[in-house]
């Protein structure tokens, strides 16, 4: 059975709606393509964050609390590690270790991402195809209060206050598209693109920044469609808003539809931000609305099947 759906996805708000996708398709009609840019290392350790929300999410083993993590976590080892003098910043749990220490050993011995992270979703029962956009490191790196920052010291650390200046994502000129990605892109049979109501400049734009992959999605036959992580003005979850209004945007949900514009063939907005869709419209932009915001799994599945239906409804008016 051929892929029907792919999916660009950063850690929590995305996994919310590839749940809700994996849930109504069968396990090897979605890929979710994972930011990597906010992956680093980290007491000796490859962290993937997004890669591992996304992973707990579709195998049932996140914390539904946080929305990150494992869930019936402990914390022993961060106590001991404070005790000692290390730095306890960064919160790893210690169920979640294990991912870590394993990936970071594999990783060493030469295995690539892609690989290692197959081999963790089908051990942890996840049918779904979860690739990290490159195997190549990618770094998203702020500028903010007159300091170049690596992402989890800006967003973590310094829990995402400095004012951002600009955005780049280190290392993405040179890293390769994962393997198979560029073909899925590709394959006639691919029915829907979605890029999830992710933050578009800290967790999709790492996977854009990727060469060949924004042209892939634009060459690719199935229609894109972005869901604004946008409502009334005010970001669902993280520093979205913030963002853009730092960098001198509108903290809107045609703003989200202008930075995406040259890939989109359709827009999913909140009914709360109705009003906006006829200007989008009118420039060409097909819109559809709906409630976005994914509180329980019901709302997961509803947006993931309006998301596939306005795809449907695109591919149609192809024809």
């Amino acid at each position: 059975m051929t892929t029907r759906c792919l999916m660009l996805s950063g850690g929590v708000g995305g996994a919310k709606l590839a749940l809700g996708c994996a849930r109504l398709l069968g396990d090897k009609e979605l890929t979710i393509v994972a930011n990597v840019g906010d992956d680093f290392w980290h007491l000796g350790l490859r962290i993937c964050p997004d890669l591992d929300t996304l992973m707990y999410t579709l195998s049932g083993r996140v914390n539904t609390d946080s929305g990150w993590g494992r869930a019936d976590e402990g914390w022993r080892f961060l106590e001991c590690l404070a005790e000692l003098g290390g730095p306890d910043w960064f919160r790893l749990g210690d169920r979640d270790l294990a991912t870590h220490v394993l990936r970071s050993q594999r990783l060493r011995a030469g295995e690539p991402l892609s690989r290692i992270t197959a081999d963790f979703c089908r051990r942890l029962g996840t049918g779904q195809r979860l690739l990290p956009a490159s195997d190549d490191p990618v770094a998203t790196r702020v500028h903010g209060n007159g300091e170049l920052l690596d992402f989890q010291d800006y967003f973590v650390r310094l829990r995402a206050k400095p004012a951002v200046s600009a955005i780049d994502y280190a290392g993405a000129e040179n890293a390769q598209p994962a393997p198979g990605l560029l073909a899925t892109l590709a394959d006639r049979q691919l029915e829907a693109i979605v890029i999830a109501p992710s933050n578009p400049w800290l967790s999709i734009a790492p996977i854009l920044a990727i060469p060949g992959i924004r042209q892939a999605l634009r060459d690719s036959p199935a229609p894109v469609i972005a869901v604004s992580p946008i409502v009334a003005g005010r970001a669902l979850k993280g520093p979205t808003a913030k963002i853009m209004a730092e960098l001198g945007l509108e903290a809107s949900a045609t703003a989200i539809a202008r930075y995406y514009r040259d890939l989109l063939d359709g827009f999913i907005l909140d009914a709360a931000d109705g009003s906006l869709a006829g200007e989008l419209q009118a420039g060409g932009l097909p819109v559809r609305e709906s409630n976005t915001i994914m509180n329980t799994l019901d709302d997961k599945r509803r947006l993931a099947a309006e998301c596939l239906e306005f795809a449907a409804e695109l591919r149609a008016g192809r024809r």
